[in-house]
């Protein structure tokens, strides 16, 4: 496979949980991968390439795709997963708190996505995927999550919006809303009390939400969904 025909994908929020799944699932795709994250390491397999920086910061979004065409000559996939989460009644939330979540969830999503899909007009098109979360469609009493609704939501709405306005120029966008998956983020203790959140009983897997995203991947009739993998929580409690 030469370095040019290779596809090439840029996952964000990739140095654990989610987006070092998501690492590794698109090395064994055959992609070659730009992973990027507030500290992330040098990795030794020479189809990854790391790059360190916040993604709030619009430097680092542009830096994340210009080293993705330096290296790999193409960028293909496009993983929105960096993501913060702040729950907290919503008269408790700082303003501190605010520039955190919407630096990360919109600010963030904004600079790299605009950098990425002129990458992929300029290349052979792609794909966008943002995750999101199922609390965008349900909300719970037992989470307070204004911030999250506040900026996930809108990913979810401009992932319809991107699908529409390039769907005829060969970038697809799509969204993975999940409900809580078992990550590093949680802590051990937690995991019955979240489990409980969900219908089925269960957190999900981190391997529940890659799944999602690789069949989104290799989906090319597939534009503007937003997929929950949420355990049945957007259907009811």
């Amino acid at each position: 496979m030469s370095i040019q025909t290779q596809k090439v994908a840029v996952v964000t929020g990739a140095s654990r949980g989610i987006g070092a799944g998501l690492v590794e699932a698109y090395r064994k795709l055959g992609y070659a991968v730009v992973a990027t994250a507030r500290s992330i390491a040098a990795s030794d397999d020479p189809g990854v390439l790391t790059v360190a920086g916040d993604v709030a910061d619009p430097a680092t979004a542009d830096r994340v795709v210009a080293a993705a065409l330096e290296r790999f000559g193409r960028l293909d996939t496009l993983v929105n997963n960096a993501g913060v989460f702040v729950a907290k009644p919503f008269t408790e939330y700082t303003d501190e708190d605010y520039e955190a979540v919407t630096g990360v969830n919109l600010t963030g999503f904004f600079h790299i996505t605009r950098a990425a899909v002129a990458a992929m007009l300029a290349g052979e098109g792609g794909h966008i995927v943002s995750i999101t979360t199922s609390l965008v469609d349900n909300a719970d009493s037992r989470v307070p999550s204004v911030l999250a609704s506040l900026t996930k939501g809108g990913l979810q709405s401009a992932t319809k919006s991107l699908a529409i306005e390039y769907a005829a120029r060969g970038i697809r966008a799509n969204a993975v809303s999940p409900g809580t998956i078992k990550t590093p983020m949680h802590a051990p203790e937690t995991h019955d009390t979240l489990a409980g959140l969900h219908p089925v009983g269960r957190m999900g897997e981190i391997t529940d939400i890659v799944d999602a995203v690789l069949y989104l991947e290799t989906a090319p009739f597939v534009t503007g969904e937003i997929l929950h993998v949420d355990g049945g929580m957007s259907a009811g409690h």
